[in-house]
């Protein structure tokens, strides 16, 4: 209760503050108070998590010479940001890297950026798919709450990111490998006590 508390504050002083885009953000609210019932980060967490991403994306595809000839995800749970995509050089991994760690509430950055030309509509569609069979997977298997681990998926390789217990983060694991079309498995988790 207390968080979803601490959600509706935080969306009402949004509100106030954008008064053009009330509808948008007090469906957001709803949403966040829904997600937050079945989310082991509290509401502030979420929130600063959501800020965190958006502006991590935002620096770095402001950055013009960075983008270039680049393609990058922004992923930020629990003040772990993961950085996922494709760019030409390790000064374009870096300079991302760096973008992150510029974000006072991030406290770890997980660059998995390759260097090699960005990704077509195709390999992002299959990764959309892919991404999309694990969370189906994860859902109906038994002892275990999906709600707890978020999927990424790039390049068939998977990233799962949560607040999970060590019996919890190995489950996922051994589930997702065994999806049809994951190339690999990268455990982001922050390992909680049973």
């Amino acid at each position: 209760m207390k968080r979803l508390f601490v959600a509706a504050c935080a969306s009402l002083l949004i509100v106030t503050s954008l008064q053009g885009c009330a509808p948008v953000i007090v469906a957001g609210a709803a949403t966040t108070g829904a997600l937050v019932a079945h989310d082991r980060r509290t509401a502030g967490t979420i929130l600063d998590d959501q800020t965190s991403e958006h502006k991590i994306s935002s620096a770095i595809h402001a950055d013009t010479k960075l983008m270039k000839n680049s393609r990058i995800k922004v992923i930020v749970f629990n003040g772990i940001a993961l950085l996922v995509g494709q760019v030409p050089s390790e000064q374009h991994r870096k300079r991302a890297a760096a973008h992150a760690r510029q974000q006072m509430k991030v406290k770890q950055v997980n660059n998995e950026i390759k260097i090699t030309s960005p990704i077509g509509l195709k390999v992002q569609n299959n990764d959309a798919a892919i991404t999309f069979k694990v969370k189906s997977t994860l859902i109906s298997a038994k002892g275990l709450s999906s709600a707890y681990i978020k999927v990424v998926t790039e390049r068939g390789v998977v990233y799962l990111m949560g607040l999970v217990t060590r019996e919890e983060g190995d489950a996922a694991a051994k589930i997702t490998q065994r999806v049809k079309g994951v190339q690999g498995v990268v455990k982001v988790f922050e390992y909680i006590e049973a």
